[in-house]
């Protein structure tokens, strides 16, 4: 199958067994293959759980809703920062995070750790503590590498822009300059593109005292030249005054190696703080999104579990499967499976008519069918 027609979407639904679970399972496989391919269809098998009394499970039904809530928008967190963290590669983002499909299986498979006990407190504790702990580790290290990145990118606006704005830091030299000297100044100059030739005329006449041919090109952008000029110190204001008038500027400039070597220094060291810190980072994120990922899935199961037992009865007799359906059958494989459930409820037959455009009713925002229904929405990344 093309990636284009498989959706990022998965429905994980339960029916109660026929005469065995084997059989629920055989029935729904067919019916979804029967035609063309509308999903791809596996097993997904909840382990018994101890079974409390019903209002338990009501209330149960509640807070793990809260709790799907939460652990998503933590495992959606996670999955955005990697995005922000990769910047270029986003695109691998989502393929970093789910391999495909059934990387859903294979995590619940090979995980049923909170789901060995009674369904009253375990879970939930273990599942909250665990999700609560990535979510505030997310926070202190998003906001230690994200304070790291804005100051080298505040560095690295300064040497950016325009000659009028920039640092000249890394643009000029010693040897650029007349220094220690009781009377003599360089100044160093913007001069526009347009006015250069004006600039070579005028310079040595804009105030007394300028020394004569003491003015050289140091470095251009696309509309200026940066230059120098020596002069007397007694003469700079005249100077600057005239030269406002040709629009050429004297930028604000005193050469300090100190400074200018400590700027240096600070954005080598960010710029390597920033290297050294990506690899970890993004290692903590796969593991993370990996933990936070397996128990949204086990909270799923949950729900799928809860939801079959307040619905189908007791004793606990119901068969989940994981269905990745197509994107362009999807209004069909709702009435397939409508038509395979709807005898499990009397009032959705009856206040369903078949010929409606999608079998459901939305009650209390929940889309509700005949069948126990969940949606698990593996596209994790809102990209702006």
């Amino acid at each position: 199958q093309d990636k284009g027609t498989k959706m990022t979407e998965f429905w994980l639904i339960s029916a109660p067994g026929e005469k065995t679970c084997q059989q629920t399972w055989e029935k729904l496989h067919a019916a979804t293959t029967k035609h063309n391919n509308l999903s791809t269809n596996s097993k997904f098998n909840i382990p018994d759980l101890k079974v409390g009394t019903l209002d338990v499970l009501v209330g149960l039904s509640d807070e793990l809703a809260k709790l799907d809530a939460f652990v998503e928008s933590v495992v959606k967190k996670v999955a955005q920062y990697m995005a922000d963290v990769l910047e270029d590669s986003k695109d691998k983002v989502q393929e970093n995070l789910l391999a495909n499909g059934g990387l859903l299986e294979q995590q619940w498979q090979a995980e049923h750790k909170f789901c060995s006990s009674s369904l009253d407190t375990v879970p939930f504790l273990f599942v909250f503590k665990g999700v609560n702990q990535i979510d505030n580790d997310l926070k202190a290290r998003a906001s230690a590498y994200n304070n790291l990145k804005g100051n080298l990118q505040n560095l690295e606006r300064k040497n950016a822009g325009s000659l009028l704005t920039r640092s000249l830091a890394d643009i000029v030299k010693k040897e650029d300059f007349v220094l220690d000297s009781e009377y003599l100044v360089t100044l160093l100059v913007i001069v526009p593109k347009l006015n250069y030739n004006d600039w070579v005329k005028q310079y040595e006449t804009l105030a007394e005292m300028v020394v004569p041919r003491s003015s050289n090109v140091l470095f251009e952008d696309q509309d200026s030249y940066l230059c120098n000029v020596t002069l007397f110190r007694k003469a700079v204001d005249d100077f600057k005054h005239k030269a406002r008038e040709y629009k050429f500027m004297v930028r604000d400039f005193q050469y300090n190696e100190e400074e200018m070597k400590a700027d240096k220094e600070e954005m080598n060291r960010l710029s390597t703080d920033k290297k050294k810190q990506f690899g970890p980072l993004v290692r903590w994120l796969k593991v993370n999104f990996s933990e936070a990922f397996i128990a949204w899935i086990h909270v799923k199961a949950l729900r799928v579990f809860v939801e079959s037992v307040l619905r189908y009865g007791l004793p606990v007799n119901f068969q989940a499967m994981l269905l990745q359906p197509n994107k362009k059958t999807m209004k069909k494989l709702r009435e397939v499976l409508y038509d395979l459930y709807k005898h499990l409820d009397s009032s959705a037959a009856a206040i369903i008519d078949a010929t409606m455009d999608i079998p459901g009713l939305n009650l209390s925002q929940q889309e509700y069918y005949p069948y126990v229904y969940y949606k698990i929405d593996c596209n994790l990344l809102e990209f702006k």
